[in-house]
């Protein structure tokens, strides 16, 4: 779900102890013809196999420049390939050797990266270029490296690898083969996805911003900023700044952040007209084109054509504008239509800009060793979405599709009903570090004490649930934070979670299991294995679909799902024929269903409590809407409340400190005492 919004009750009857891999009965094949190749992927695993992690060799690329971490990746996938022995410190969200300690195998951090090419540079061979004024030559590149053993370089880097001591040859040279985008994707559907392993597909945007230190520029100033949670656009008018004691440099830069980040309700922006000495030298609405010659960094702001257009800046994000005006220019001002939770500031220093892009690694090595075609294509745009959904086409219902979309929530909505509509779920993992290591791990898992069911009485029965399990690098790195914060265990918590780590990062999967305190439940979503709406997936696959991933919901305990359903870009219900597949293929007790601005149970035919999830994303939001909830409630039966808790904002200190403001009227329960409770209140039989 929303991934930067996008859940489980460890409910396993009798000992649990697996690991990765393919069952007695099943003869492992290997997913390439690669020579040397242990990936094994049996057809009735969701992801393959890599070969039983021994030993690795370190490099920390954390601070190194984007092409350094391109060929890296790449150089990692071909690698491992064969036996997982290259690790990457690429992100330390979480601890940069976090997750590499706890894998418990011996590893040696080399001094330079380049130590690493020179002791696997016999196992590569060759080196593809990609263009830099071309940026999607990097997935082109990506995946003919894939096909080609090779490793992908930057121009400059080819140079040094082609000379010695490394003497690795240029296979192919992208340089000025492609003009655009979609002359690139066409070129590669055409010549490499005939070649390319048809059982996933990546997607993954060829460059990302360089890396920006966290917060205002020192250089800027804060001139304005709103002193209330306001979330209705009570506040908006037009504002006025005087920008002249920043005139003296070629350019003045104005500056919108969220002035509660925590919240998700940053500066709305509709329009902006700037003026030098009384002349306008600006004027636009965000989002036409009369706003990009001044818009010096977006970032992570979004755009909506709510109110006329505006841009908006929630939680971390922000945007620049850039103005010069005329020289001898003595008083500059702005006027800005704007509302909602702003922090508006200024400055005459130059800052770094997002909008300056490097090549990045991450799920790189994955797509390489894999075979995988990687492309980035917008839906947005009528013939990128063409060739998006001739590829969808191409691979049969199930398939992996890995990576993510267009950085916007308009961009994974429409994509993710595509790839429904195709029968393929996705796998947000275009920030996920080491997969090739950690499909090469395994786990144990100890059965769970069982957890007693409390009895139904006239209460409001409360159950928090966290965003963001459908996603890959959400479980690497956000996930660990939170789980490892102190307030975990004092509050029943649901924690939404991908049943597929089983296959692409059991390590993973497995120290959440192993680690999961009495009042931690682990739950599957959205919208089960894998994400995916579900009745926009085609009707004549979707019980199979579901048929086949319920033994991955069943061994890692993850049985009850989080659903998100949208069509034509709105939550819908669930259709009677998928309420009826959740049901009856993933034998579900209840599931929870979209996230929005109010909570309700309903018993979907007659057999299914489907309970809608309310988000917040601060202790305050909880209280007022359980305080709203006791308001109308008459006391005389059990009410029951369902809270989506935002990953991004919340933590589970903040959950028990909302839970401990509560009254004796609430009680807090995990997820499957929350169906049992639902299905005794309803007379429904146990399941």
């Amino acid at each position: 779900m929303i991934r930067k919004l996008t859940a489980i009750g460890l409910v396993i009857a009798g000992a649990v102890t697996f690991s990765l891999g393919a069952s007695a009965a099943t003869v492992p094949q290997p997913v390439t013809s690669a020579q040397g190749s242990s990936i094994v992927w049996p057809q009735q695993q969701q992801l393959p196999s890599f070969k039983k992690v021994k030993q690795l060799d370190v490099a920390d690329v954390y601070n190194a420049p984007g092409d350094i971490k391109l060929l890296m990746a790449t150089l990692q996938g071909i690698v491992n390939r064969a036996e997982p022995r290259i690790y990457l410190l690429e992100d330390e969200e979480e601890g940069a050797y976090t997750w590499l300690n706890d894998l418990g195998v011996p590893y040696k951090v080399q001094s330079s990266a380049w130590d690493i090419l020179s002791k696997y540079k016999n196992e590569v061979k060759g080196v593809i270029v990609y263009d830099p004024k071309v940026p999607d030559s990097i997935n082109v590149a990506t995946t003919m490296a894939g096909l080609k053993d090779a490793v992908v370089a930057s121009p400059e880097l080819a140079q040094k690898l082609s000379a010695a001591p490394y003497n690795l040859q240029v296979l192919y040279d992208f340089q000025g083969k492609f003009k655009d985008r979609m002359d690139a994707y066409t070129w590669q559907y055409e010549n490499l996805w005939p070649q390319a392993n048809h059982r996933m597909l990546i997607g993954l945007s060829p460059d990302k911003s360089i890396p920006i230190p966290g917060g205002i520029p020192a250089s800027f100033q804060v001139i304005a900023q709103e002193a209330s949670q306001i979330r209705d656009a009570s506040n908006r008018k037009v504002y006025d700044f005087d920008l002249t004691p920043y005139l003296g440099s070629d350019s003045v830069f104005l500056r919108f952040d969220d002035a509660f980040p925590q919240d998700g309700w940053g500066p709305a922006v509709h329009e902006v007209t700037v003026k030098a000495d009384g002349q306008t030298i600006a004027q636009f609405v965000p989002g036409t084109p009369e706003e990009e010659p001044f818009l010096y960094d977006r970032q992570n702001s979004q755009l909506s054509d709510g109110s006329g257009g505006h841009r908006f800046a929630d939680n971390g994000s922000y945007f620049v504008y850039k103005f010069t005006p005329p020289a001898g220019t003595k008083q500059l001002t702005a006027s800005v239509d704007m509302w909602n939770q702003y922090k508006v500031s200024a400055g005459n220093v130059q800052p770094l800009s997002s909008e300056q892009k490097e090549p990045f690694g991450y799920l790189r090595d994955y797509a390489v060793a894999n075979k995988a075609v990687v492309f980035w294509l917008d839906a947005n745009v009528p013939e990128q979405r063409e060739l998006f959904e001739r590829i969808m086409s191409d691979v049969k219902p199930g398939t992996p599709y890995l990576g993510w979309f267009s950085n916007d929530v308009a961009g994974e909505f429409n994509s993710t009903e595509i790839t429904s509509n195709h029968g393929v779920y996705v796998l947000a993992a275009d920030w996920f570090s080491n997969m090739t290591v950690f499909s090469g791990t395994s786990m144990n898992v100890a059965p769970p004490k069982p957890v007693q069911m409390p009895k139904l009485e006239n209460k409001i029965y409360v159950t928090y649930t966290f965003s963001e399990g459908d996603n890959f690098q959400y479980n690497e790195h956000r996930m660990r934070n939170l789980w490892d914060d102190p307030g975990r265990g004092k509050v029943p918590l649901n924690w939404t979670t991908s049943p597929l780590l089983y296959d692409g990062a059991p390590a993973i999967l497995g120290h959440y299991l192993n680690t999961a305190t009495a009042n931690d439940m682990l739950i599957a979503g959205p919208s089960g294995a894998g994400y995916f709406y579900p009745n926009a997936w085609p009707e004549n696959s979707f019980a199979d679909y579901l048929k086949k991933t319920y033994p991955y919901l069943k061994k890692t305990g993850l049985t009850i799902p989080y659903v998100l359903n949208r069509v034509a870009g709105n939550n819908v219900p669930l259709s009677d024929s998928v309420a009826a597949a959740y049901l009856n293929q993933y034998h579900v007790p209840g599931l929870f269903l979209s996230w929005e601005d109010h909570s309700g149970v309903e018993i979907v035919n007659g057999k299914l409590p489907v309970s809608t999830i309310q988000g917040i994303s601060t202790v305050q939001d909880g209280q007022r809407i359980l305080a709203d909830a006791k308001a109308n409630w008459d006391g005389k039966s059990p009410l029951f409340v369902s809270l989506g808790i935002l990953a991004w904002n919340m933590t589970p200190t903040d959950v028990a400190a909302l839970n401990d403001s509560l009254g004796p009227d609430y009680q807090a329960v995990r997820a499957d005492q929350y169906f049992s409770l639902i299905r005794e209140a309803n007379g429904l039989p146990g399941n």
